[in-house]
């Protein structure tokens, strides 16, 4: 009876502190990291915000501050990029822990990534000295994309992608280019995909689980002649995109069955045309409908003036789209100062305007909506210090 009422209390102080409850007037300044992220006594309540402002941490960005480090230095490092993060006025961190069929945190089910070299745990240090600082951590997999032939070859081989790469080579596991793609049309990948987020739910205390837009890697029909053959189906795109929502559903269906408050996030590229025709991801369905995902973050990589598709726009019609989950406009800054070739007559925009990113977030919260900053390691480089201090004006002043 004690341990109930006190998970109450909790639950009850949950709904009514910072940013979480839409109707708050507290700023989340005001209150402690130990407020916002609360343990009880038999389970941690994630912590999320009602508008996100995230930060993408890529895999590429293990290796400078994990590769060959001592848990020490490692925590020396990921605290200070941390303290970073909140003084940019960031609340949530999208953190790459599975890249490409590899884990950069303790699993059973997939091999170490390259640049986990020592015993500790860098997932588990990481969401402690996030939470420490308020910060929320969604972590970031990529559920199909696995390696190259190099890759493969020297994965441990007691995991099942191994397993698959050894025996159901053009089933399972099937050759793009130079990269093996599982093959999201059998149930056996899906329930792997499905594990592998359930694993991460249960044994960390991770506020969200976030993919992105890796779905189909290829339209050629070759990638999966047989499945389709044998499905009875005449529609290979429809069937494609059924596929998908079974893998995005899996994954939702057992985050959920862990902790109903750990959200689940998908960041599809920017452009629905593409999502829904050459990827086979429907976003219209997932933005529509409950039961998919808590919240979109479209990679809405555009300028002003991008002539085939521009932000302002783009981003219009993703609100418009929302009608059953939360927005989070994705932004970058690795453009800046570098010509966009595919802007068209817009192609200089980012020489010409180095604020873009800043005015990008300015007119997405001022809509209402969430904004998520690709990358980290572009969003602190020097050579842009002008505007990290301008896009860091807009993140903090909408506290």
């Amino acid at each position: 009876m004690k341990k109930m009422i006190f998970v109450i209390m909790a639950m009850f102080f949950l709904c009514s502190c910072g940013e979480r409850a839409a109707d708050s007037g507290v700023s989340l300044s005001e209150q402690t990291p130990e407020q916002l992220g609360i343990v009880t006594e038999d389970r941690y309540i994630p912590l999320n915000y009602e508008v996100q402002k995230a930060v993408w941490f890529t895999m590429m960005d293990w290796e400078d501050i994990l590769y060959n480090k001592t848990e020490e230095e490692f925590t020396e490092n990921i605290s200070a990029l941390l303290d970073k993060i909140k003084d940019m006025g960031l609340n949530t961190l999208y953190l790459h822990i599975r890249a490409y069929g590899d884990a950069y945190y303790n699993s059973k089910l997939f091999p170490k990534g390259q640049y986990f070299t020592g015993e500790y745990d860098p997932l588990a240090v990481t969401i402690a000295q996030a939470h420490d600082r308020g910060i929320s951590v969604h972590g970031w997999i990529n559920p199909l994309r696995c390696g190259t032939d190099k890759d493969m070859q020297s994965m441990e081989g007691s995991c099942t992608i191994k397993k698959w790469y050894v025996t159901e080579r053009d089933s399972y596991i099937c050759k793009v280019g130079d990269r093996w793609y599982l093959n999201p049309a059998h149930e056996e990948v899906r329930r792997l995909i499905a594990d592998g987020a359930r694993e991460i739910a249960e044994n960390y205390d991770i506020d969200g689980l976030n993919i992105d837009d890796y779905f189909y890697p290829t339209t050629d029909e070759s990638f999966d002649d047989d499945e389709f053959a044998g499905s009875g189906r005449d529609d290979r795109a429809e069937w494609r995109r059924e596929n998908t929502d079974l893998m995005v559903k899996g994954i939702y269906d057992a985050v959920k069955s862990v902790d109903d408050n750990i959200l689940f996030g998908i960041s599809p590229q920017g452009n629905m045309d593409t999502d829904v025709n050459i990827l086979y991801a429907d976003v219209h369905k997932w933005c529509g409908s409950k039961g998919y995902c808590d919240y979109i973050a479209p990679q809405l990589y555009y300028g002003f003036r991008n002539e085939a598709l521009p932000f302002e726009p783009a981003l219009d019609s993703w609100i418009e789209e929302c009608t059953a989950v939360k927005l989070v406009a994705g932004i970058c800054t690795y453009k800046i100062g570098k010509e966009d070739k595919w802007a068209g007559s817009g192609m200089d925009e980012w020489i010409n305007d180095t604020h873009i990113p800043s005015r990008e977030a300015q007119r997405a919260l001022d809509s209402g909506v969430g904004v998520a900053v690709y990358s980290i390691a572009s969003l602190f480089d020097k050579s842009i210090e002008e505007e990290q201090q301008a896009l860091r004006e807009v993140l903090v002043n909408e506290e």
